[in-house]
C-alpha cells in the first residue's frame, strides 16, 4: 500500500454528491460500494501535503477491498488514528436531537 500520512475528512455535502453520481453510474450495489469508496480515498488521501491517488481508478488499481475498508475506518474515525471535526459540538447535537 501507498505511504498515507494524512486522511483529510470530506463535507458531507461532497459525500453525498459522490454518493448521487454512483448512483447514476450503476445499478450493482457491490460496484457502487467500490466506484463510491474508492473516489472517497482518492479525494482524502495525501501523503506529504500531495495527493496520493490521480483518482479512483487509481484507487482500484492500487488497494485491495480490505485496505480500502481499513482505510475507510480510520477516515471515520472507527481507529486508534481516526480524524475528528474539532467544531462538532456534540452536546448542541443531541439537544437537537433531543429537542
Amino acid at each position: 500500500m501507498r505511504e498515507i500520512d494524512q486522511l483529510r475528512p470530506l463535507t458531507a455535502g461532497r459525500l453525498l454528491a459522490i454518493w448521487r453520481e454512483g448512483r447514476e453510474e450503476t445499478e450493482d450495489v457491490m460496484e457502487r460500494s467500490l466506484l463510491t469508496n474508492a473516489q472517497v480515498l482518492a479525494e482524502c488521501c495525501f501523503f506529504q501535503g500531495e495527493a496520493v491517488f490521480s483518482g479512483r481508478e487509481d484507487v482500484l488499481e492500487a488497494l485491495t477491498a480490505p485496505e480500502m475498508e481499513r482505510l475507510l475506518e480510520r477516515l471515520c474515525g472507527v481507529g486508534p488514528s481516526g480524524m475528528e471535526n474539532p467544531g462538532f459540538d456534540m452536546e448542541k447535537f443531541a439537544a437537537m436531537q433531543g429537542g
